[in-house]
């Protein structure tokens, strides 16, 4: 476990899930989930949402939540990511829920926040078109119908999509990347489950044909920080348990007639994995705070979470196997589970050198991208 960072209302959050997620989410279950369609255990998102109130944590007590940041945001996607809890939370809470904060249209937000804010509403986000998470590079186009509007396209990669009651399309209007509304069932929509790499986090291809929407508001590229940030706190909560599993491990395998971790070689690798597990922590701690109380410095902030933490959590990831030895390749041992997570999520909303290079964007360096 961490330092104990925070208010005391957070570490008593930090505490609760941390029991919670022990019980709800341990690696038997992980496993099962991962080879089910759905890739969630609805009873234990009710209870998330019931018990727990986490789904409406970070929404406005107007839309049925309860008011808190993203610091409080951040702590629970730090134990979700220590423990791999396979659930829709980051499709959600994080990409639909606001998504539909930053829109602009208020009867879209009332209507459809309380839903994701109680947990009976599991929403989706779909943008991403041509492998490219940045939306500039949206190409589908909301065409006016009689009696409101249309669809046509693919969206790929869509976090949950399979599962979602609620898509938010990210689509132009007018030349401008929109939100718009479309139920997860809707005529014309076919939804495919994706292989991916990391199998305890679910993702779909959407093809709309026809697909009749209701428009729901601009689309804030503020959203993707907001998510970066989140899940650079997700990416510290795998990176603190890989790096608790190999001390736990170094400390009883024994080799020449004493534990490895009393080899100096062992030792400094432990304490590199350590350093790298800290420094992801102050990332995650300066964005989410950034994203409270500094809106204008979040996308600077964001994208060096994102940066560091997504390459934190691999190298630490990747030396979690090596330090297990042999049993850590294989498929009985939870090393593989955490790797494969710290590879994908390593990509998810732009690879650490894209938001390196937004960085540079940001920072009027000629010739940098500004997105990723």
């Amino acid at each position: 476990m961490g330092p104990a960072v925070g208010t005391e209302e957070q570490r008593e959050l930090r505490e609760t899930l941390r029991r919670f997620f022990a019980d709800k989410s341990p690696s038997a279950q992980v496993r099962r989930l991962m080879a089910t369609d759905e890739g969630y255990d609805p009873k234990v998102w009710a209870q998330m949402a019931e018990q727990l109130g986490l789904q409406g944590l970070a929404i406005p007590e107007e839309y049925g939540g309860a008011g808190f940041g993203m610091r409080e945001l951040a702590v629970v996607m730090e134990e979700m990511g220590r423990a791999l809890v396979c659930a829709p939370f980051l499709s959600s809470v994080v990409l639909a829920g606001y998504a539909l904060l930053n829109c602009g249209d208020e009867d879209a937000a009332r209507e459809l926040l309380p839903g994701i804010a109680d947990g009976s509403t599991l929403a989706a986000l779909a943008w991403m078109e041509d492998e490219r998470w940045d939306v500039r590079h949206v190409q589908m186009t909301a065409r006016p119908a009689e009696d409101g509007w249309v669809l046509d396209g693919v969206k790929t990669y869509v976090l949950d999509g399979h599962v979602a009651d609620l898509v938010l399309v990210v689509a132009r209007r007018e030349g401008r990347p929109a939100l718009f509304a479309v139920h997860g069932g809707a005529d014309g929509l076919t939804r495919a489950p994706l292989t991916t790499l990391d199998q305890t986090r679910k993702m779909a291809r959407l093809e709309f044909d026809g697909v009749r929407a209701r428009p729901a508001g601009v689309y804030d590229p503020r959203v993707m920080d907001m998510a970066a940030v989140a899940l650079a706190a997700e990416q510290l909560g795998g990176a603190q348990r890989a790096l608790e599993m190999t001390v736990e491990y170094v400390k009883v395998r024994r080799q020449f007639g004493r534990p490895i971790g009393g080899f100096q070689a062992v030792k400094h690798r432990c304490a590199d994995m350590f350093v790298l597990v800290e420094s992801a922590r102050s990332a995650v701690l300066h964005a989410a705070d950034t994203a409270d109380r500094d809106p204008d410095g979040l996308p600077v902030a964001a994208a060096l979470a994102k940066a560091y933490c997504s390459e934190a959590f691999f190298r630490v990831a990747a030396e979690a196997v090596q330090l297990h030895g042999g049993i850590g390749f294989t498929w009985e041992h939870d090393a593989h589970l955490y790797f494969k997570r710290a590879k994908a999520s390593q990509e998810l909303f732009g690879s650490p050198a894209a938001h390196r290079a937004r960085l540079a964007g940001l920072a009027g360096i000629t010739g940098a991208a500004a997105g990723p």
